[in-house]
């Protein structure tokens, strides 16, 4: 047996996902590079579930720069539009900045409620 014949069953060991027969599991325990390739799997587990325990505060008056921002190119949009004289497009990108607006004002929302419910 060699490691690639083994090499994709190694992801799903380390994940519970794939059961071997005993030759492959004695070779892969005795394999050094088989150990190598599980122990980098086992870290990118283990690097992958603190990410979801972890919460990135958003800089300071990131959200308002933000919201200024959209309202900034949704007047652009609306003067441009009235040189030209494409009012339907108007309402729709005015209509779109402020969904935008909206979800990211609900996205920064939900995360501040989701770490005091964390914290406390």
């Amino acid at each position: 047996m060699r490691y690639e014949d083994v090499a994709d069953l190694l992801p799903g060991l380390v994940d519970g996902t794939v059961e071997v027969d005993l030759r492959t599991r004695t070779f892969i325990e005795s394999d050094l590079r088989c150990q190598a390739e599980l122990a980098r799997y086992r870290r990118l587990l283990r690097g992958l579930g603190a990410l979801r325990t972890t919460y990135l505060e958003p800089a300071p008056g990131s959200l308002a720069q933000t919201l200024n921002a959209l309202a900034a190119e949704g007047e652009r949009r609306v003067a441009r539009s009235i040189l030209t004289g494409r009012r339907v497009a108007v309402a729709g990108a005015a209509l779109g900045g402020a969904a935008v607006a909206g979800a990211a004002t609900a996205a920064v929302m939900v995360a501040r409620s989701r770490r005091r419910l964390l914290a406390g």
